[in-house]
């Protein structure tokens, strides 16, 4: 399915400047470059979407690339002055409850169930869906840029790995801009109570959504070690609380397996 002519007219109801593209190599690139360049035409919750993006960048530095059509990449602006210092950390957990409830409204009446694995990624009956990546804007800390992608038509052959999945995969149909439309609104109502300090209400929704607490884990820690052990929670910092018998680690940053 192409972008549709008419645009997208839900999700534009919630940005001020909704942009759409044919094809880019990466829609966060593009936005990052844009704010530094032009921050006043980007206010809050601008965004810019494609369905061939040739490539795409991940957490870790990992790449991807889908076939033209078959997944939505989408850059959503965030306004950080509105958060407090403290709790910026959220913003990348925020947009992927955000995501995660959005997938979540379009598989209403399909079966299938959307789940957040810490920190953002989106599954769906355990396959990955939608991952996000946050990124500040260089010489601009208090602007960030949100990405995500979304298999949305990718049949089971094109998926780049076994984990994966998609909504054509699942047998699901996926409207875009109400998917859109449904991000924008949810990721603008949580920085809201992120703003207001409601800490405790983000952190109690976020962790419902988790899948990835009181799980087995093992994690790829960034000095090339493996946490192992059980998600027990998450943090007010929004990290993840892993304990390894009577001994809890912090979590800040790491690549997350389900062991079970």
């Amino acid at each position: 399915m192409p972008i549709p002519a008419a645009g997208y007219p839900l999700a534009a109801a919630h940005s001020p400047r909704l942009q759409v593209v044919e094809t880019t190599d990466s829609t966060n690139a593009d936005v990052v470059a844009a704010v530094a360049a032009d921050p006043e035409g980007w206010p809050h919750l601008s965004l810019l979407v494609t369905d061939d993006q040739r490539a795409g960048r991940g957490r870790l530095d990992r790449s991807w690339t889908a076939p033209a059509g078959t997944a939505l990449a989408v850059s959503v602006v965030v306004d950080a002055t509105m958060v407090p210092p403290a709790l910026r950390g959220w913003i990348p957990l925020a947009a992927g409850a955000a995501m995660t409830r959005a997938i979540g409204h379009q598989l209403t009446g399909h079966g299938g169930t959307a789940e957040l694995k810490w920190p953002n990624d989106v599954l769906v009956d355990g396959g990955k869906i939608c991952g996000i990546l946050a990124e500040v804007v260089p010489g601009d800390p208090d602007m960030v840029v949100v990405g995500a992608g979304v298999n949305t038509r990718m049949t089971r052959a094109d998926l780049p790995v076994t984990t994966a999945t998609s909504f054509a995969a699942i047998g699901a149909e996926c409207d875009d801009d109400q998917l859109l439309a449904d991000y924008l609104d949810d990721l603008s109502k949580t920085l809201a109570r992120l703003t207001h300090d409601d800490i405790d209400r983000v952190n109690r929704e976020i962790e419902k959504l988790c899948v990835t607490v009181e799980r087995e884990v093992a994690v790829a820690m960034p000095d090339g070690t493996t946490l192992a052990g059980t998600a027990v929670r998450i943090d007010p910092d929004g990290r993840l609380v892993v304990a390894s018998g009577t001994i809890e680690t912090i979590v800040s940053a790491g690549d997350v397996v389900h062991v079970r």
